[in-house]
């Protein structure tokens, strides 16, 4: 498992991130503070606090370097 820090911070943004992690056979959660939601559902994403980094768990160790690409947009440092 992998965990990376992301940043969601437009409704547009957010489209995207799903759409690129659907792409993927395998499961993402994100992290804010006590919730833990599918990276997949765009409902529970917008139940989370968007105004600042959410914690991405990648379940995969297989591909993580093209998972890794494709999120390069949404990853913050």
């Amino acid at each position: 498992m992998k965990t990376v820090s992301i940043c969601l911070n437009s409704i547009d943004k957010v489209k995207a991130f799903v759409n690129d992690v659907t792409k993927f056979d395998t499961d993402f959660d994100l992290v804010s503070g006590r919730y833990v939601i599918d990276a997949k559902s765009i409902m529970g994403i917008f139940s989370l606090d968007l105004s600042r980094p959410i914690d991405l768990n990648i379940h995969d160790d297989d591909c993580i370097d093209e998972i890794l690409k494709v999120l390069e947009p949404y990853i913050v440092e």
